[in-house]
């Protein structure tokens, strides 16, 4: 009997998901070491979409957090979208996972538990879509406080930037030509972006913008076929392909000079300057834009509405990324929108195909009536002239 509940186990995989652990307090650092297969050991309080993207796009099997993934003082968007994605999360677990659990282990993650082989070393809650649409309407009701601390930070962050966001004062100086262009800004998780960028293709083609790629954004663009013109970003979160491929390279740097994966650039021999400023690079890239004169900016994987401002809790980006989009102002364009523009212009496809009809009809109607062969030859003719004509319209 024994021998056969043996053969048993062993003829079946144990149930649950199973991985590489990659384990790290510093969510930042922790993006860059995940590759497929891997399970994401982290300890991040409120997960915001952009780290969620990440952790999708680098397609790893589950996600276990030791502090909760929604802690009720806002309604982050980060868990909603793992779970759509299919990712398991191990939420809640404690930061002790942190010391069991060595980079490089193998875990396997079921019903809430955390194993390493068969030994249970973390217990949590797995978040459902069910249990995390719940704990999002509870968190509503936080959103007041956050609020009230959002405006608070707005005003200060204005006080100690004031000089960067009113005249411009600490732009670097690029020599892509900005003046008077528009200009494609790509930022955002790798998924939704790319599927953003190729409703956008007829725009780039018709009106050839300047493309700029913001950190993951510019390994977006290149992927896609792009060369882009600058980017703006941590190198150390950026493909090498990509960075070689721009012409120019903006890295953000820190108030008192210092710019994390500088060292990275000199390596690959790729010239950069940097941007001192305490805002994020997405809105470094903004700023810069408008600073030199760009008329549109186009933006894709950038999302600024309530829940996005409060997603990303109390980071200092936060206000940065209100003030920026009210300077801007008009001049910023969601590329979505852009996209559905493009999509409701009639398509070359489409009238091509009505002047064809129109010309077989017309050269049937004078066969039948026997004023002969010429005149659907120069119906042809002229159907040829336009078919050519819309080609290079619609091109």
């Amino acid at each position: 009997m024994k021998f056969s509940g043996l053969l048993s186990r062993t003829n079946h995989e144990p149930p649950g998901v199973t991985g590489v652990a990659r384990v790290d307090r510093r969510t930042g650092d922790l993006l860059r070491r995940l590759g497929p297969g891997d399970v994401a050991v982290l300890d991040h309080v409120d997960l915001d979409r952009r780290t969620a993207e990440a952790l999708v796009g680098a397609e790893v099997v589950g996600v276990v957090n030791a502090s909760p993934s929604i802690s009720g003082r806002f309604p982050n968007l980060g868990p909603e979208l793992l779970v759509a994605a299919g990712v398991p999360l191990v939420d809640g677990v404690g930061t002790g996972v942190l010391r069991e659990l060595k980079d490089g282990e193998k875990v396997r993650l079921h019903a809430g538990a955390v194993y390493v082989g068969d030994r249970e070393v973390a217990r949590g809650v797995e978040q459902t879509a069910e249990s995390v649409a719940d704990a999002m309407i509870e968190a509503k009701a936080g959103m007041a406080a956050q609020l009230e601390a959002f405006s608070a930070n707005t005003i200060e962050f204005l006080r100690r930037e004031r000089a960067l966001l009113l005249d411009g004062i600490g732009v670097p100086e690029v020599y892509v030509p900005l003046r008077g262009r528009q200009v494609l800004v790509v930022a955002g998780g790798p998924r939704h972006a790319a599927d953003e960028l190729r409703g956008l293709r007829k725009y780039v083609r018709e009106h050839r913008p300047v493309l700029v790629g913001v950190e993951a954004g510019a390994d977006t663009l290149h992927a896609a076929g792009y060369r882009p013109d600058i980017i703006v970003g941590d190198p150390d979160g950026i493909g090498t392909e990509a960075l070689r491929a721009a012409s120019e390279v903006v890295v953000p740097a820190q108030t008192d000079g210092h710019a994390p994966g500088l060292e990275r650039i000199q390596d690959l021999g790729i010239g950069a300057v940097t941007f001192p400023a305490s805002g994020n690079a997405e809105d470094l890239a903004l700023l810069l834009l408008d600073a030199h004169g760009a008329a549109l900016v186009v933006t894709v994987g950038l999302r600024a509405g309530l829940r996005e401002f409060l997603d990303r809790g109390n980071s200092g980006s936060t206000p940065s990324t209100f003030l920026t989009r009210l300077k801007l102002g008009g001049k910023l364009v969601d590329g979505e929108a852009v996209a559905a523009l493009h999509r409701s212009r009639v398509s070359f496809g489409a009238v091509s195909l009505l002047v064809l009809s129109a010309v077989v009809a017309m050269g049937a109607a004078l066969a039948v009536s026997g004023v002969g062969q010429v005149y659907v030859d120069m119906a042809v003719d002229v159907f040829r002239s336009g078919f050519d004509w819309l080609k290079g319209f619609f091109s």
